[in-house]
């Protein structure tokens, strides 16, 4: 198979693709010209979503691509979700809105199992359909999702089960056979039922926690709380060498810990919170007895600490260079007018507390996902950075103690045998519900919800 048509995924990570579709390509108009300018658009589109959103381990980003071989230009990108399988099916809500809100573009979207829409519809795809004759025919489009379809008789619009169509003439049926295309209803169906709950889902899947850390990485958590995933993954996945770095700790040293709420994903709080550990003796990280009230914010704390040293540990000192104002950036100016258009700012009066906090978000999120840096920092250079410019003090922090928030309950954690049956109903049909359940004591991974059986059947 053509490797310019299909792009390899890397193994739990998204790819997806926004072309236009039109008749044939304007040649007076060059790509570029006309898709460039749609990035800052399309993200300003998405950013009241996407600012407070915490990434697994990527976010969702795109930038233009220029045509290469019979891939015409487009707007893309690909993002690594790993454990959290949650990150990708935000990223095709997020598609569909894109796609809706501009008519003009239609996205393609795989993962290393290829079609993965298709596959939530197994049960009610056409006969032809299999994962070679679905090639550059799925496209979210308008928010809908289509399927190019093949002719069943003499005269039909379409291309024959074994005929692959090249993405421009694709694209150009699309722009012209709209209503052939529309995926039927309960494939449709069985798509939007897998996206059910957005945007407020994005809410329901946080989780927040008391936890003891040391005073810097409270700071750091409060401007830049995208770090938290990358100090969970690097505690996760820690090995000896990593832990090396925290019989003692030069970063972030136990004595000032303060108690402060920290907001998770479900997904990084149960890769915290049900990893056993206990910490080197020459630490300094003590906890108390498993009977004291405490005895979880200390420990995940602990945790925490952990995972941010090791961070650090690989990169002992910040850059001097320091970054540059967005306001440099030559699409800032076409972002902010984006979001201010769509009512991102929500009324606050320019100036005031709120709006700093929201034009703080979006600075972040513009730096993460719009604007190219020349050279990109390692987790380690952002977490020492962010304390370099963030002056604090610990008896602020304690005072705080006092005033913040209460914790959300951790049921949700403990599934019985018939809630996990439950869930496994919904989300695959209960076809496979008995393989799912099997695979779920693998160790490391959580269960990823989609059937494994050939979808094509």
């Amino acid at each position: 198979m053509d490797a310019l048509r299909r792009p390899a995924v890397p193994e739990d990570a998204v790819a997806y693709r926004l072309f236009l579709v039109q008749p044939e390509p304007a040649q007076d108009v060059p790509p570029a010209q006309s898709l460039q300018p749609m990035v800052e658009q399309i993200l300003a589109e998405v950013a009241p979503l996407l600012v407070q959103y915490i990434w697994q381990q990527q976010p969702f980003n795109l930038k233009y691509h220029p045509e290469k071989g019979d891939v015409p230009a487009h707007i893309g990108g690909c993002t690594q979700f790993g454990d959290n399988v949650e990150d990708e099916w935000f990223i095709v809500y997020l598609l569909r809105q894109i796609t809706h809100a501009f008519p003009e573009l239609a996205a393609s979207v795989e993962d290393n199992d290829g079609q993965f829409l298709l596959i939530e519809a197994a049960d009610y795809l056409p006969k032809w359909l299999n994962p070679e004759s679905s090639e550059n025919r799925v496209f979210l489009h308008q928010g809908e999702l289509h399927i190019l379809p093949a002719p069943s008789r003499a005269g039909d619009a379409g291309w024959p089960r074994d005929v692959t169509p090249g993405l421009t003439q694709a694209l150009a049926f699309l722009f012209s056979h709209q209503e052939a295309c529309r995926a039927n209803h309960r494939i449709c169906s069985a798509v939007a039922k897998r996206l059910e709950g957005y945007p407020g889902k994005i809410h329901a899947s946080l989780h927040r926690a008391h936890c003891f850390v040391p005073a810097g990485i409270a700071v750091v958590l409060a401007r830049r709380p995208d770090l938290l995933a990358l100090a969970v993954s690097a505690f996760y996945l820690r090995d000896p060498v990593d832990l090396q770095a925290c019989r003692t700790f030069h970063t972030f040293t136990p004595e000032t810990r303060v108690l402060t709420s920290v907001t998770f994903t479900r997904c990084l709080y149960a890769q915290l919170q049900q990893q056993p550990f206990l910490p080197d003796r020459r630490s300094g990280f003590t906890l108390p007895a498993a009977s004291h009230p405490q005895h979880r914010a200390h420990e995940l704390g602990m945790k925490l600490a952990h995972g941010f040293e090791i961070l650090c540990s690989k990169c002992r000192q910040p850059s001097s260079e320091p970054d540059a104002p967005v306001s440099c950036s030559p699409l800032w100016k076409g972002f902010l007018d984006s979001l201010k258009k769509n009512d991102y700012f929500r009324g606050e009066m320019e100036g005031s507390s709120r709006y700093r906090e929201l034009t703080a978000s979006a600075e972040n999120f513009f730096r993460q996902s719009v604007s190219t840096p020349h050279s990109v920092r390692s987790p380690g250079e952002q977490v020492l950075q962010v304390l370099q410019q963030s002056p604090f003090s610990l008896e602020e922090l304690r005072e705080q103690e006092a005033h913040l928030p209460p914790e959300d309950s951790d049921g949700w954690l403990d599934l019985s045998p018939g809630d996990l049956e439950h869930l496994l109903e919904q989300t695959t049909g209960g076809q496979l519900a008995a393989r799912t359940r099997a695979r779920a004591t693998r160790p490391r991974r959580p269960i990823r919800t989609r059937p494994v059986t050939a979808w094509w059947r």
